[in-house]
């Protein structure tokens, strides 16, 4: 373990002294916490991860007698580098995730800092309510860093900021003091509170004309609770504070009744500054949220979003109105009248809760994929979330815009135009000689307009380090002063957060991209999006955190950090020690342990290289390490025996019979796992009987359009009914069924196991037989379909055969459902079934057309959101099966064994089958199974 020196190990002495028992300060986890959601880097000294709230106490007594800086954090999904520092960051999601109490009658919740927010709102919607502000990490932000940055959100405008939801604050201020800060708290019964109120009391005139002159005013510290007309509300005025004046540990917040009747009216307009000069003329009628979006923005969701874009009204600009209330009628009449007063080009009303959402999901998916800029390079946040009062929004925008332009820069605007509140990520050439320059100059400029126009540097992320510097363009010398006696009053060794809003750190300093080093490394992938440079492609991670959503979440990254919940674990985590290997300070190259350790509980699912934003592709960053860690070295024994898998596998299907008997139990068994590296607690699968060519090669093939039926190991040897059942469900269909004349493979263990060398040879072969070939392409097993699909264009460039044959590959349901003429079988029509979407499928694939096929047919279907856990080799190789039986307890095992769980599980990934089998003792059907049950009676093929 890389230890932090000699100070770095005295403060970890000094920590466990104090009983503070869960803490890291190895290399890998550094390097996992030095980075938020933002452009900044700064290495912290160690990470604790506190267990109550007397362990909170202690970490702050120790940071206060070390004069060290301590630095909370919640999901680091900060933009404004507000959760990073250099002495000792304490996490507090990870134990800290309580929710204390719901109180129907008050409407109020207590509950710790680590709560996420989606948890609240499960619990409180049992009551009926719930907390007002939604920002779009929802799903894993947390309770704890929405009252650090005062987060606000789409409905913020109907419901309030966090500090208008906020009642009480339990925390340990710099001081040492533990301080319950509410309304009309008594100066008298707190050192920190008395010297607090005769500050205010002093300075009464500027704090009432520079603070709170509009509800997105979030830069600063609020000081306008503390004036005594507003009561004196200690709480509202912490929040915001972004960590510099106490660490929280318990929070009484404030929720809200979920209105009964919803409407939702989209309204077009010619260009968002257009829609932006609208807003005024909506407020009247009372929105609960009032979004803005840009077309370029929905072009990005139609290109990297996956999901299609529903209709949107006539125009380059749109605005979201959401209404609420407890009548329907009355929303309805209200939606009416905003619609006729909105002057729009186009308007639809919605009043459908799916396609609303739909709608809605526009605006949560571009969010994060605004990250990457038009060209397909890098947007950075740094600029991300300047507001203005709403009746100055739309002229801003405009001298917003001609500010990009004369820069020479680009970015895809967006925002919460009720409050005033725009969002952009900027293609800041940070990565080129003098975009540091660029960087600050526009910073300056910037904030030069936006202060023109009485608004605030940050109207919900807060100031971190990208804009404290900037305060002064803002308010007063005066006000200034005040800010920094506050900070001194609760906090005066400057030991939490230093750097952030008072005496902050240039917005310059500490950038992560600038610490990026081109790879010099000859590569085992193309990395084409990326320019061929590993450095480039892991810096493809922003932070955003998506992949650090808890289990019962949509979609599916990161299984494993469904299954652990530690950073180490997410996809961003792995991203961060990446990152510092391709830097060359903290962690030191391909084959440093930290690398090896933070990529070892990755199941290569791919989940991540659809749902991250930013796509980052984990899978093959992973292969790509470990083809430079092992390159002309010895390999653990897994990557030779799983690794090498259909080769072992078409020598043993020879005499399948006396392999099975070997390997099913008993000594021979357990001596040939322990060798293999294969966990013994994991049953190796079954050989068949008899091979799918075999049964092919005395097939005769009907005729019809040809298509050549991709032949993969697993359906060859282990499962060859699933192919069978494919070549009925094809000839059915009116296609005469060839396959590869002799055995071929996609290459995919190996690529797995970053054996990329015969992976490339493999794959080369089977690209060019199947290019040769001319025709249509099924693949069978979700993984090896993938290959073709994604994987083939990296490993052997984007050659016209690889293209070629990217091209020809369709699943299953794809080629049935593109068929002139085809029609599912009617003995489906009312089946129920449990879906299991392989995660590869899911990915690289998609599975709407799946989906689209089992409608069409009459399935009621339940889809799992969750890896299955088992994940080809990972499952399987010795050290992983606890995790992987913990990843398939997320979602696959619940709904399989619901009460009301349908019989039928449907999967086409052999490893989901077999994960199935292993652990719940069902057996799971391939779409072709299921197909061809409907068309061919039960034993009338062999």
């Amino acid at each position: 373990m890389r230890g932090t020196g000699t100070k770095g190990e005295g403060l970890v002495s000094a920590l466990r002294r104090a009983g503070v028992t869960d803490l890291d300060y190895s290399a890998r986890r550094r390097a996992e916490y030095s980075t938020d959601a933002s452009l900044y880097r700064v290495v912290p000294a160690v990470v604790v991860f506190p267990r109550d709230a007397d362990e909170i106490a202690a970490v702050v007594e120790v940071c206060r007698t070390l004069a060290t800086p301590l630095t909370a954090r919640g999901a680091g999904t900060s933009i404004a580098g507000n959760a990073v520092g250099p002495g000792v960051v304490v996490d507090l999601s990870r134990h800290l995730d309580r929710i204390h109490d719901i109180d129907p009658g008050s409407a109020t919740a207590v509950v710790e800092p680590g709560v996420v927010l989606d948890d609240l709102q499960r619990r409180a919607a049992v009551h009926g309510l719930r907390f007002g502000p939604d920002p779009s990490t929802h799903d894993r932000c947390t309770i704890g860093g929405m009252i650090g940055n005062n987060a606000c959100g789409s409905r913020a405008l109907g419901y309030g900021r966090t500090a208008d939801n906020v009642v009480d604050l339990d925390m340990v201020t710099g001081t040492g003091e533990r301080l319950r800060a509410t309304r009309g708290a008594d100066p008298g019964s707190s050192p920190v509170l008395s010297a607090l109120d005769r500050l205010v009391r002093s300075r009464l005139a500027v704090i009432r004309t520079e603070c709170g002159r509009f509800t997105r005013q979030i830069s600063g510290y609020s000081l306008e609770h503390l004036l005594p007309e507003r009561g004196f509300d200690v709480a509202k005025a912490l929040v915001g504070t972004e960590g510099t004046c106490g660490v929280l540990e318990r929070a009484t917040v404030r929720l809200v009744r979920a209105p009964k009747a919803t409407a939702l009216v989209v309204l077009g307009y010619p260009d968002m500054a257009a829609a932006a000069d609208a807003v005024p003329a909506l407020l009247p009628f009372h929105p609960v949220a009032l979004e803005g979006l840009d077309s370029r923005l929905v072009d990005v969701v139609r290109r990297r979003g996956g999901a299609p874009v529903p209709a949107l009204p006539r125009g380059r600009g749109w605005l979201f109105a959401e209404l609420g209330g407890d009548d329907a009628g009355e929303v309805a009449a209200r939606a009416k009248s905003l619609l006729d007063e909105a002057g729009a080009l186009d308007a639809r009303m919605v009043r459908d809760s799916r396609a609303a959402a739909a709608l809605w999901r526009i605006r949560e998916d571009g969010a994060g994929l605004a990250a990457r800029a038009g060209n397909g390079g890098p947007a950075f946040a740094g600029w991300e979330d300047a507001a203005v009062p709403p009746d100055r929004l739309g002229a801003y925008l405009r001298d917003f815009e001609a500010l990009l332009d004369g820069h020479g820069l680009t970015g895809v605007p967006y925002g919460h135009f009720g409050d005033g509140c725009l969002h952009v990520r900027i293609d800041f050439p940070l990565g080129r000689s003098g975009g540091t320059a660029v960087f600050r100059e526009f910073l300056g400029q910037a904030a030069k307009l936006v202060a023109g126009y009485g608004g605030s540097m940050s109207g919900e992320h807060g100031d971190g380090r990208a804009r404290g510097e900037l305060l002064p363009a803002m308010y007063s010398p005066a006000l200034l002063d005040v800010f920094g006696a506050v900070k001194d009053a609760f906090d005066p060794g400057d030991v939490l957060n230093p750097g952030v809003i008072v005496r902050p750190r240039p917005v310059d300093a500490d950038l992560r991209q600038v610490a990026a080093r081109p790879s010099p490394t000859r590569l085992g992938f193309g990395f084409h999006e990326d320019g061929s440079d590993f450095g480039a492609a892991v810096h493809r991670c922003t932070g955003v955190g998506k992949c650090r959503v808890p289990a019962g979440s949509n979609g599916v990254m990161c299984p494993s950090f469904r299954a652990t919940r530690d950073e180490k674990d997410s996809t961003r985590g792995r991203a961060r020690v990446l990152q510092e290997m391709a830097a060359g300070e903290l962690v030191a190259g391909w084959r440093s342990p930290e690398v090896l350790d933070a990529l070892d509980l990755c199941l290569s699912c791919k989940a991540c290289s659809s749902e991250c934003p930013t796509g980052v592709d984990m899978a093959t960053y992973k292969a790509e390490a470990l083809y430079q860690r092992y390159r002309r070295r010895l390999r653990p024994a897994a990557h030779y025996s799983l690794g090498w898998l259909p080769r072992w596998a078409r020598l043993a299907s020879r005499t399948p019979n006396l392999v099975n008997r070997a390997m099913a139990a008993g000594p021979l068994a357990s001596a040939g796992k322990r060798l293999a590296g294969v966990d013994p607690r994991r049953p190796l699968p079954v050989f068949a009987g008899r091979t799918f060519r075999r049964w092919f090669a005395g097939h005769r093939p009907a005729p019809g359009r040809p298509v050549m039926l991709w032949v993969d190991t697993f359906t060859d040897l282990f499962a060859p009914q699933v192919g069978i059942a494919a070549v009925a469900v094809l000839e059915d269909a009116g296609y005469s069924v060839a396959i590869p004349e002799r055995a071929l493979c996609c290459g995919l263990t190996w690529i797995s196991t970053g054996q990329l060398g015969t992976a490339r040879r493999l794959l080369g072969r089977s690209v060019a037989a199947l290019a040769a070939a001319d025709m249509p392409v099924v693949g069978l097993e979700p993984s090896c379909t993938a290959v073709f699909r994604g994987d083939a264009a990296e490993l052997l460039g984007r050659t016209p055969e690889a293209s070629a044959v990217a091209a020809a590959t369709r699943t299953l349901a794809e080629l049935l459902m593109d068929t002139e003429g085809w029609r599912p079988p009617p003995g489906l029509d009312g089946m129920s079934a449990i879906v299991q979407p392989h995660c590869h499928h899911r990915a690289v694939m998609g599975f709407s057309a799946d989906q689209a096929l089992l409608e069409r047919a009459g399935v009621r279907t339940r889809t799992i959101d969750g890896c299955c856990g088992l994940a080809g080799n990972f499952g399987v190789e010795r050290g992983h099966y606890d995790v992987s039986v913990a990843v398939a307890g997320t979602a696959l095992l619940p709904a399989v064994h619901a009460e009301d769980a349908p019989e039928t599980v449907l999967t086409d990934g052999f490893s989901c089958r077999t994960q199935l089998g292993d652990l719940a003792h069902k057996t799971g059907l391939h779409l072709a199974e299921l197909l061809s049950l409907a068309i061919t009676p039960p034993g009338s093929r062999s």
